[in-house]
């Protein structure tokens, strides 16, 4: 590729998300890199360790966008594309040994939630969550006295969908002397806002479907380290699992990253406002944001973030009175119905501002408020969508 790593360290995050990936300067050869549709590739005798050989193995056109993510995020080794988040969560999760304990927030992504308890019902691995933005809990549950101590802490930092942010120094730190593997979902912040390398975390997960993609039009993960021994093991995996990416996503998912930065710098800017008007608004009972100076996270965000994401929620107010009034879930699918730009759908992290009310997903907890909705700014302008939450709180005074 045209960037060598000692190049790639010079550069702004900004500009990396344009150059990273590129084919070589060579005359005749293409700017962007060309798509590759093949299940095989030619080869006689054995295969070595740098041959593609098989469809499964490897394609050219993951490369550019498995070599721009790990610039992006600091690492010493390209990137992992999967065929989806979970499948790289399932990789990831591969790296717990047998009857192994896993830590992991009690707030977070339900898919891998789901996947850990289930692993843990079928014997594979015990595991334990922990509020993740109590220190002094994840540390009580990495090496409790008496019992095994932890093989892996799972971070996600903000938190899926309550935000919470964890002391990811600390925890790390912690984790590695209790001898276990820290991995990082990051979806939520991307590289450009946190990079979790550089905050002692082995893996970082991303659902590139997300942000990274950024058009709602792709499903696929990542996985990134800079261990050698852990890439090759989570390459495996992949491998034998089949949990690989299509060409033509990861040809998308590249084209994508590069307004990355022009996104997350619109969003956020949008996500910030929008916090600060709707709290304190009469129709919402809380908001969830990290840029809000009275929110619990914001101190810890400062210092281990370059922003705050775009992320929000807020928990809307019940109406009326008991018997006669709408309860805050209520409430929020009436305003949710109301909204004429916001999109209600679920997922986050494209051009599109979305929302949805999150228990209406069966996995998630009952410790997520009922009256929970998440909110995914997109890159509209902020006045329009200011002003369709206006109209549709307003909905609810009569």
């Amino acid at each position: 590729m045209s960037l060598s790593e000692e190049q790639a360290a010079t550069l702004s995050p900004d500009s990396l998300v344009v150059a990273a990936g590129r084919p070589p300067r060579t005359r005749d050869e293409p700017v962007n890199p060309p798509l590759v549709l093949s299940s095989t590739y030619f080869g006689t005798g054995p295969l070595g360790d740098g041959d593609r050989g098989y469809g499964r193995y490897s394609n050219p056109t993951w490369d550019p966008f498995e070599e721009a993510l790990g610039q992006l995020e600091g690492a010493e080794l390209p990137g992992l594309l999967y065929a989806s988040g979970l499948a790289a969560v399932s990789s990831a999760l591969s790296l717990v040994p047998a009857q192994g304990v896993l830590v992991m927030p009690s707030h977070s992504y339900a898919g891998s939630v789901t996947m850990a308890t289930e692993l843990a019902a079928k014997g594979f691995l015990e595991l334990r969550t922990v509020d993740i933005a109590d220190t002094d809990a994840v540390l009580a549950a990495l090496a409790p006295s008496g019992r095994r101590a932890a093989s892996m802490l799972w971070l996600e930092s903000p938190t899926n969908p309550m935000l919470g942010v964890a002391d990811m120094r600390a925890l790390t730190s912690a984790a590695h002397e209790a001898g276990a593997i820290v991995v990082t979902d990051n979806t939520f912040s991307t590289p450009l806002v946190q990079q979790p390398l550089s905050l002692g975390s082995d893996v970082v997960l991303h659902s590139v479907t997300k942000y990274l993609s950024g058009h709602s039009d792709v499903v696929l993960g990542a996985l990134v380290t800079s261990d050698a021994g852990l890439r090759a093991a989570l390459l495996h995996h992949r491998t034998i699992h089949g949990g690989i990416a299509g060409p033509f996503e990861a040809w998308l998912a590249l084209r994508g990253l590069r307004t990355l930065a022009l996104r997350i710098e619109r969003s956020q800017a949008s996500a910030q406002v929008l916090a600060e008007r709707l709290d304190g608004h009469p129709k919402v009972a809380g908001v969830r944001f990290p840029g809000l100076a009275s929110d619990p996270g914001h101190a810890r965000a400062q210092e281990q973030m370059k922003g705050f994401g775009s992320v929000l929620c807020i928990e809307v107010a019940p109406v009326g009175g008991q018997n006669s009034g709408l309860s805050g879930a209520d409430a929020a699918d009436r305003m949710i119905r109301a909204l004429q730009l916001w999109l209600p759908a679920t997922s986050l992290g494209g051009v599109e501002s979305l929302i949805e009310r999150r228990r209406r997903h069966a996995a998630e907890p009952e410790s997520v408020p009922d009256n929970l909705v998440r909110m995914s700014v997109g890159i509209e302008n902020v006045e329009d969508l200011w002003a369709d939450l206006e109209q549709a709180l307003g909905t609810l005074d009569g």
